[in-house]
């Protein structure tokens, strides 16, 4: 089950648009490893792969959960709760919630936006619910070298 057309087989792409993180990282994974084995003249094989998932699966990752907070992308392995939330924020709260959201989109974590929060007198106990509710830590998957790899 290595190859990715038997990937595709247990984790399907839905009629409704809902995709597999895993499938599509798979498919990331497969062009990286060609680009690069291309770039060395020999197949780098999963030498390649462990690289991409290194260098990239936590970007990847967290851009994958933006889609999905967007509603842009159902991803089956995230949170069906936080599906859309940020479709149509409480527009009293956007100019609180807009700014949380452009710092996660950056990389920033719970932690780097409350220190945010208290420096500029946001209202803190609104940002602590915005982000429980977007639940960050939720969309912190494992990819299947992680073993492997730490």
């Amino acid at each position: 089950m290595d190859d990715l057309s038997s990937q595709a087989d247990v984790f399907p792409r839905s009629d409704d648009g809902s995709q597999s993180l895993h499938v599509a990282c798979r498919e990331e994974e497969a062009a990286h490893q060609w680009r690069e084995s291309e770039k060395a003249r020999r197949d780098l094989g999963e030498a390649a792969v462990r690289q991409w998932v290194r260098d990239h699966w936590d970007h990847y990752l967290r851009a994958r959960w933006i889609e999905h907070i967007e509603g842009r992308k159902f991803w089956i392995e995230l949170d069906r709760e936080t599906f859309g939330l940020m479709k149509n924020p409480v527009p009293v709260c956007r100019n609180v919630y807009e700014p949380i959201f452009d710092r996660l989109k950056a990389g920033q974590e719970n932690l780097d936006i409350l220190c945010w929060a208290r420096r500029t007198s946001q209202p803190v106990e609104l940002i602590c619910r915005f982000l429980e509710a977007l639940n960050l830590n939720s969309c912190r998957l494992r990819h299947r070298f992680d073993e492997k790899l730490r």
